[in-house]
């Protein structure tokens, strides 16, 4: 099928498989943590911290880590990452089978899961274009890749649900550890191209510097950039409510939890289905500009919902919107940046997406302890439709007839 053309490469698709257990067990662990976070502290600032931990190294390291990658071999750097966080995972569930709740080393392995993604992530993403053979199915690749973690994140709420309500926090802890085995035999078994590694004389701080002038020299990779860094910072951060909104405005349960995470990532399978149709490098920000409405919009319809099943059906809408929006500027940057400023492109990618979430997390939960979890939500729709306005403006476009009628 058209839909999986990348999977003919060999070693995409030993990484594909890898990653679609590896993600399972991201999702269980991350839903059990946001849970297991609110339900003994009940509060929302506190969650806003442990995203922000989780996060906030993508903004500070992903710079260096782009630099340090295009430098080095990309695919022992993975494995090498792999490890640790499994290492890390491993602590997180012994500590949780012991019985040991406490908040704050949570909250501490949490940025070290984050310290390690700042460099994985990166890598991961760099080292896509040379695991697949034609280069035609990059963005099929691209797509697959944001599916299978999709897929995981509707399976995985809704598993962690299941588990968290029978068996606990702990049992939800020490599959995330297991998941990480068939990645690690994964990554054995590829047979990854020689990549010749850059020698420079010039320090990683001016590569750094380097790879900000090449951003900032093109329009279009810095005006996309600026978008996702807006959207990540003011919008996206709509999700560390998802907790308080289950538990406290529909009464519900760590499985009513699960049903918010499962609809979004349910929208974001249909963005990444549609997304991985895509051949060549069609308009993408056409489909930008579009996905960008349509979370803007699903957020103000979320925010003063009542009736669960609506709440539900709008959280999957903003995966739709969320899921499209990332995906296509990802796609742009992959096919647009230069080869060897790969790594450090998207390493500004990764900073202006992953890095400023945890900000906005952290400001999320400040706000919505004073102004309350719906006027929060409502609050980032707004930005997010004032955002895209200002972006199509400086693209001289007419956003009431671009996004749908542009060909």
């Amino acid at each position: 099928m058209n839909v999986f053309r990348a999977l003919k490469s060999r070693n995409f698709r030993l990484f594909f498989a890898g990653q679609s257990i590896s993600f399972l067990g991201s999702w269980i662990q991350k839903t059990a943590v946001c849970w297991l976070v609110y339900r003994l502290t009940n509060s929302a600032l506190l969650l806003g911290i442990t995203s922000f931990v989780s996060l906030i190294p993508s903004l500070v390291l992903s710079p260096f880590a782009g630099s340090y990658i295009d430098r080095h071999n990309r695919y022992r750097i993975m494995i090498v990452t792999q490890v640790i966080a499994m290492l890390q995972a491993a602590a997180l569930a012994i500590m949780l089978l012991c019985r040991v709740y406490n908040v704050p080393a949570i909250i501490m392995l949490t940025l070290i899961q984050g310290i390690i993604n700042a460099f994985d992530v990166t890598c991961r993403q760099s080292m896509i274009l040379e695991m697949v053979t034609d280069k035609n199915d990059l963005p099929n690749a691209i797509a697959l890749n944001s599916t299978v973690g999709n897929i995981a994140r509707i399976a995985g709420p809704a598993l962690a649900g299941i588990i968290l309500s029978t068996f606990g926090e702990d049992v939800c802890f020490l599959g995330n550890f297991l998941s990480y085995i068939p990645v690690m035999i994964s990554l054995f078994l590829m047979r990854p191209a020689p990549q010749p590694v850059i020698i420079t004389e010039n320090s990683i701080w001016t590569e750094l510097k380097e790879g900000f002038q090449y951003v900032a020299a093109d329009k279009h990779l810095a005006s996309l950039l600026l978008m996702l860094a807006a959207s990540s910072l003011f919008v996206m951060p709509f999700n560390t409510l998802m907790p308080v909104f289950a538990k406290d405005l529909f009464n519900g349960n760590a499985t009513t939890f699960s049903w918010f995470e499962s609809a979004a990532g349910l929208g974001a399978v249909f963005a990444t289905v549609y997304m991985a149709q895509l051949k060549g490098e069609k308009d993408m920000i056409r489909i930008m500009i579009t996905a960008s409405l349509i979370f803007g919009g699903s957020l103000l319809l979320l925010a003063y919902a009542t009736w669960l099943p609506a709440a539900l059906l709008f959280m999957t809408f903003s995966g739709i919107g969320m899921m499209a929006q990332t995906s296509s500027i990802n796609t742009y940057i992959q096919t647009h940046a230069h080869p060897k400023m790969r790594a450090r492109v998207i390493s500004y990618y990764i900073m202006a997406y992953q890095g400023m979430i945890p900000v906005g997390s952290l400001v999320t939960g400040i706000v919505a302890q004073y102004a309350g979890p719906r006027l929060t939500v409502c609050m980032a729709g707004i930005i997010g439709l004032v955002a895209i306005y200002i972006f199509a403006r400086s693209y001289g476009i007419n956003i009431r007839r671009y996004a749908w009628l542009h060909k």
